[in-house]
């Protein structure tokens, strides 16, 4: 005879225990969702009020020397054609929250995307056309609750790394940034101090390279033994797990941070985010910027001064020019007479170097000459 199918009732979840940030969390999403109760109850139209996430409602902090949101607010109201569908996102995204919090569970933005989708019956309609939709949505509930979306057991995927001598635990499990080989420490999305506590360093600071490409070659090198620092990357533009790591190691652990980058205004751009902050997140400068950051390089006169060949030049597009101009308008850099020459001398240059360019005059030029020189000088753009 056939096994009959077993009917028991599915094992009960143990309970999880939250922390306090979950707990805080959890209490924000409860009240956006009491909010719209009560007004339900009162007969009112209910509706969510969502901070504006705008160059107009971004300003520059000058004595905090970070971005920051403004008041600005707009309504999301259910009864509204034009915003219906978004006030029903709004809803799932803070209920699928809410969920991941008390089953004590992390998920990917993507894994939320399709935890969430699913046809609107009778209709044809999805919740959410695209994962573009779902993460314009994240975000938003980011800025109305105020918290980030690692406090809302949301991660993105992994992006950039770290090597040197610095021990933490990491979910449990202790880790020796030292002792991992020729790829390093993964710098996860969630860095916060439940999940990453840091132990013991000898670094005396941070060296951030822009890609893994250079980052490979300072390890292989050991430049962080040689010369007593962590070495990070960010693969690019660093991911929100990067610049909350380095926030969180140069505000704890007192380590200065210095950015060795592309000479573009893309390199420019990416310093401006790690220093400042960026205007999606201008609400948690506090936890992502560092002000204090200094630019290393690779700078406009370097091409003299390191004796490079016209081989290794890119010559600057009218996009590029455009948006070297716009970065020199920023607020932090418009009164600072260093970056104003800087910026100038690579107009008037017509080019721009990447890092890599370094590389022609030696393999490892960039590693035992460049940054070291750079460092002993202490030429830095502030």
């Amino acid at each position: 005879m056939p096994k009959r199918a077993n009917t028991s009732a599915p094992a009960k979840r143990a309970a999880v225990k939250l922390s306090v940030k979950d707990k805080n969390t959890l209490a924000a999403v409860q009240g956006m969702a009491a909010a719209v109760t009560r007004s339900v109850m009162r007969n009112r139209d209910p509706e969510v009020e969502i901070p504006m996430r705008s160059l107009s409602n971004t300003h520059y902090n000058a004595s905090k020397r970070i971005l920051q949101m403004g008041k600005k607010t707009t309504a999301r109201p259910l009864f509204n054609l034009s915003s219906a569908k978004s006030f029903m996102q709004t809803m799932l995204v803070a209920g699928g929250t809410k969920r991941l919090i008390e089953q004590g569970k992390s998920l990917s933005i993507r894994g939320l995307y399709y935890m969430l989708k699913h046809k609107i019956k009778p209709t044809n309609e999805v919740t959410f056309e695209n994962q573009t939709d779902s993460d314009a949505i994240v975000e938003d509930v980011e800025v109305m609750l105020g918290c980030l979306r690692e406090e809302m057991h949301l991660y993105a995927d992994l992006r950039g790394g770290m090597v040197g001598d610095i021990q933490f635990v990491d979910s449990g499990d202790l880790i020796d940034c030292s002792r991992l080989g020729s790829g390093g420490y993964q710098i996860p999305s969630i860095v916060e101090p439940e999940v990453i506590r840091f132990r013991n360093t000898s670094a005396k600071f941070i060296l951030h390279v822009e890609k893994g490409t250079v980052w490979q070659r300072f390890n292989e090198d050991k430049f962080w033994k040689k010369n007593n620092c962590l070495l990070t990357h960010g693969a690019g533009q660093p991911s929100r797990g990067v610049r909350r790591m380095l926030h969180r190691l140069h505000h704890e652990l007192r380590l200065p941070v210095y950015c060795l980058l592309d000479n573009d205004p893309w390199g420019y751009y990416i310093y401006s985010v790690i220093k400042q902050g960026s205007m999606n997140l201008a609400f948690e400068s506090q936890r992502m910027a560092i002000p204090d950051a200094k630019f290393l390089g690779v700078r406009s006169e370097d091409f003299k001064r390191c004796g490079l060949a016209d081989s290794v030049i890119i010559g600057l597009t009218d996009s590029d020019r455009k948006r070297a101009r716009q970065i020199a308008e920023y607020p932090w850099f418009v009164k600072k007479k260093d970056w104003q020459k800087e910026i100038q001398l690579m107009l008037d240059n017509g080019f721009k170097l990447e890092v890599e360019a370094l590389i022609s005059r030696d393999i490892s030029y960039v590693t035992e000459e460049y940054v070291p020189e750079r460092l002993r000088e202490g030429r830095f753009l502030d």
